[in-house]
């Protein structure tokens, strides 16, 4: 026969547990309502920027940005991995690690020289234990990602690449479609293949339409400007839905541990009453044999 006392102790360690949950599952939702508003509005501003890039290029200008070029061969590339700082946030870490982990071995059979940046304890620590150990990491950047902090990596990137010391520059992370769906991403973001643009050739917009707008003073020099820009806040974006995601993520594991718990309790109040029940009848068994005796 099962000790009452026993569960009921167990029970009162699971009602702990459940209260721990309960309250990193309201406080998920609570940063998660904030993230996913600061990334909606990073990609109506992404999308904006894009579409004047490409009223840039419709101007029929001759296209020669160095950040559009591809390297004819990749000596040099880089692989950013964004993760989290902390656990009990569902498979968000492990996917990121296990692409992050695969897109690694890859890289390093194409360009011989390859380094490895992550953000997030959890990816570097799962790195380390695969024998990959990271050569710049980042722990700073919680579920607010600022743009200037993302801006100085940006920065460096951009630096690396126009002269020479960076041919390719891979990203990891888990983009943010919608609540229901998040998957794990990986991004080539140097060269800025994702305008679509073939640098030396004359562009138009993807309608085929010359562009209604007259930029001054020059077209050219305004992408000079706006290029740059795309990528940093194509970076940013990144970081934004990494956050966000992330947050999901935990709401949704914690939510599935309380409801878990609220199960386990409910059947370990079952188990606790039978039990109690049980040695009250046999105690009532034990008097009433005792009494039978006596007479």
């Amino acid at each position: 026969m099962a000790n009452p006392r026993l569960l009921d102790k167990r029970r009162k360690s699971i009602k702990n547990i459940r209260k721990i949950t309960r309250t990193m599952e309201l406080i998920a939702t609570a940063r998660f309502k904030k993230a996913m508003d600061r990334a909606f509005a990073a990609t109506a501003y992404t999308d904006r920027i894009t579409k004047l890039v490409h009223d840039l290029l419709a101007t029929g200008m001759e296209v020669d940005h160095p950040l559009l070029k591809e390297r004819e061969t990749v000596s040099n590339a880089t692989l950013l991995v964004l993760t989290a700082n902390r656990g009990l946030c569902g498979g968000f870490n492990g996917n990121m690690q296990r692409a992050a982990y695969q897109r690694w071995l890859e890289l390093n059979n194409d360009a011989p020289n390859c380094r490895l940046e992550i953000s997030g304890k959890r990816g570097i620590s799962a790195l380390k234990f695969r024998g990959i150990k990271a050569d710049v990491a980042f722990t700073h950047f919680e579920d607010k990602p600022a743009f200037d902090e993302v801006d100085v990596i940006a920065h460096r990137y951009l630096e690396e690449y126009a002269t020479g010391r960076l041919d390719r520059l891979d990203i990891v992370y888990t983009k943010f479609s919608s609540v229901s769906r998040q998957e794990a991403t990986i991004e080539t973001l140097l060269p800025l293949s994702a305008i679509g643009v073939a640098p030396g050739k004359p562009a138009y917009a993807a309608d085929g339409r010359q562009s209604l707008y007259e930029f001054l003073p020059s077209p050219a020099s305004i992408l000079e400007e706006v290029v740059p820009t795309s990528f940093k806040i194509k970076l940013f974006k990144c970081f934004l839905d990494s956050a966000v995601s992330e947050q999901i993520a935990r709401m949704v594991a914690m939510k599935s541990a309380t409801e878990n718990a609220d199960d386990l309790i409910r059947r370990l109040s079952m188990q606790y009453n039978r039990a109690r029940q049980g040695r009250i009848t046999s105690e009532l068994m034990d008097v009433i044999g005792g009494v039978e005796a006596l007479s």
